[in-house]
């Protein structure tokens, strides 16, 4: 190796000095102060190695997200933000850089080609800059709302966070291009509900269900399915919490993990371990759908009311669990083992309600159908006053939890309770939704649902990148819409969901065929989705397809647990009549909009730690 001459070792110690050293504390001037100690309760990695990771905080009351961005091996600089649906063009961003000879901290955004803009107002404000011995440490926060038009809203739902890292100086902020960059995503629920936390009874107990030192597949997405059984004899209990057991050094790896029961009729089900996928699984798996519990990436312990638990042993009650973890693994690393799994609380004491769980939405079913090349196709399933009238108590049930699911297509999920042909409130809603982050969420505030009420869940499907309808169905290019809704007390009512009369389905096929010249196959031995295969989509059968979805009578599930509808008269049903509906709430604007700064921050040489 050649050592190089004493004055380019110089050159070389004084380029690295200015680039690290410029990077490591915050100048005077900074406005705003840190939230209170230890104000971090959420903490994710951002990057499948681990150099970066987010903690943050959540201010109710001053809608502001306090940020914590720790920066392991700095290099020269990072970017991190938010975008619609976690890509690097036409995103806000937090970006620190350097050019050599000072550094900055400023708040930007991304054009579509991915080039950096200073944002003349600057919503980012960074309170503190500090070396620490983990790496670099950034504090910043951030209004929900900002009102300025290329900010990011952060709202309820998922959100996308995108980050990218700097390895060299650039000489101005717009000489950023993030295509040039090492750059990710992360999706998350950043407004966690602001819920007390109820407190365990005396005599819990804990399980835990855990991959069985599994070597973690080296491809970038893996399903591990693992079956597991309760002990002999074990008598009803009620879960009353539980919490995720990631494997150190894997944080990065798991991203998501649920808890399955299987059906209460099977006798036995075969030990397996392996891909969800293998052609070895067990048959019998896929009636291990009951969920008892999910987490997902940066959410944390799961608590059921004080008053209520979700219960699972004894009779009716099946023995066989199933595991299911998501690996991540871009970077496809090799010889990974992983423990990881959920941790159970449960009691024998039963407290004074059964939480259940109920499907609403979509029945699963072909004759709901998106058409291909759509970029916001929306179907809407209906949980109806006759079905809430007939299946619920008189006193009604509460909803303190939710869990939004679709397939791949899946863009947008809401459900909304409409009492008396008005909207009255929202159930759930993700205007980012991800079909690859799906969780349990507590509700905010939980949802009293009476007799007479209807219960309205539609999806948004984006399929431009699809040349044949997408169908309703089981198989995972097939789709769903379903909001499975946590609640108490138990009822009989299991599944409330509804499809599109067939009949009606059939008169639109007909209709295509007298308005076009390519024939839609009609005739009686033909499935519904080789009838979809053969409309040839233009406007006129898409926009009759979306209209027919709005009007037509719909076939209604109103199911017992045992998969049989309640008595009454269930097909050809008119769909509910909703005269007003709720009105989008307008974003708020901070105080003191007009103090930001001007331009970025500068970030200077002082002391630290490390």
């Amino acid at each position: 190796m050649q050592v190089p001459s004493p004055s380019a070792r110089e050159a070389a110690s004084m380029y690295g000095t200015a680039v690290a050293v410029f990077l490591v504390i915050l100048v005077a001037a900074l406005q705003g102060s840190a939230p209170p100690e230890s104000p971090f309760p959420y903490r994710i990695p951002l990057d499948p190695e681990g150099a970066l990771e987010l903690a943050w905080n959540v201010s109710y009351a001053q809608e502001l997200v306090h940020f914590q961005l720790l920066v392991r091996g700095l290099k020269a600089g990072v970017l991190f933000g938010m975008s619609d649906r976690g890509q690097l063009e036409d995103a806000d961003l937090a970006v620190l850089w350097t050019d050599g000879d000072k550094a900055y901290f400023g708040d930007a955004w991304s054009d579509q080609k991915g080039q950096l803009h200073l944002d003349p107002q600057q919503d980012y404000q960074l309170l503190r800059a500090q070396r620490t011995p983990a790496g670099l440490t950034l504090l910043f926060r951030r209004p929900f709302s900002t009102c300025d038009p290329r900010d990011y809203l952060i709202e309820d739902g998922t959100v996308h966070l995108v980050y990218g890292i700097l390895e060299q100086p650039f000489p101005s902020l717009e000489a950023i291009n993030t295509s040039a960059l090492q750059t990710g995503l992360q999706r998350v629920q950043l407004l966690k509900p602001d819920i007390a936390v109820p407190p365990l009874p005396p005599d819990t107990r804990t399980m835990e269900v855990r991959a069985p030192d599994v070597l973690v597949p080296s491809q970038e997405t893996t399903y591990w399915c693992y079956v597991t059984e309760l002990p002999g004899g074990f008598s009803r209990h009620h879960i009353v919490m539980y919490e995720p057991i990631v494997t150190e050094g894997n944080e990065a790896l798991v991203h998501h993990m649920e808890v399955f029961q299987c059906a209460a009729e099977l006798e036995s089900v075969p030990p397996f371990s392996g891909p969800c996928d293998s052609k070895m699984k067990p048959a019998r798996l896929s009636h291990c759908r009951h969920v008892l519990a999910a987490w997902a990436l940066g959410a944390k312990a799961f608590y059921y009311p004080e008053e209520a638990g979700l219960a699972f042993g004894g009779p009716g009650s099946s023995r066989f669990l199933r595991l299911e973890v998501h690996y991540h693994n871009p970077l496809r690393i090799h010889g990974r083992r992983d423990s990881s799994g959920i941790r159970l609380y449960y009691t024998a004491s039963l407290r004074r309600f059964d939480a259940g769980i109920m499907e609403l939405g979509l029945v699963y079913t072909p004759v709901m159908a998106i058409p291909p090349q759509e970029e916001a196709f929306v179907l809407t399933g209906y949980c109806t006053d006759k079905c809430t009238q007939l299946a619920l108590p008189p006193s009604g049930i509460r909803i303190f939890a939710s869990q939004l699911h679709t397939h791949l297509t899946g863009r947008k999920v809401v459900t909304v309770l409409a009492r008396g042909g008005r909207e009255r409130e929202i159930v759930n809603k993700d205007d980012h939704y991800s079909p690859h982050f799906q969780e349990i969420r507590m509700l905010k505030k939980a949802v009293s649902v009476h007799q007479g009420d209807v219960l309205i869940t539609s999806c948004t499907y984006n399929t431009e990148d699809r040349k044949l309808a997408t169908v309703g169905g089981f198989g995972i290019l097939e789709e769903m819409c379903v909001n499975y809704v946590h609640y108490y007390p138990q009822t009989q009512l299991e599944l409330c969901k509804s499809s599109v009369d067939p009949g009606f389905l059939q008169k639109y096929f007909h209709l295509v065929n007298r308005f076009n010249s390519e024939e839609v196959c009609t005739c009686p031995q033909a499935s519904v989705p080789e009838q979809f295969a053969s409309v040839p989509w233009n406007s006129f059968s898409r926009h009759v397809l979306a209209a027919l979805y709005g009007f037509a009578p719909v076939s209604v599930h109103c199911n017992k647990s045992s998969a049989v509808r309640f008595q009454g008269e269930w097909d050809l049903q008119p769909l509910p009549e909703i005269f007003s509906k709720l009105e989008e709430p307008a974003p708020r604007c901070p105080a003191g909009r007009g103090q930001s700064p001007a331009g970025p921050t500068v970030v200077s040489i002082g002391g630290g730690k490390g």
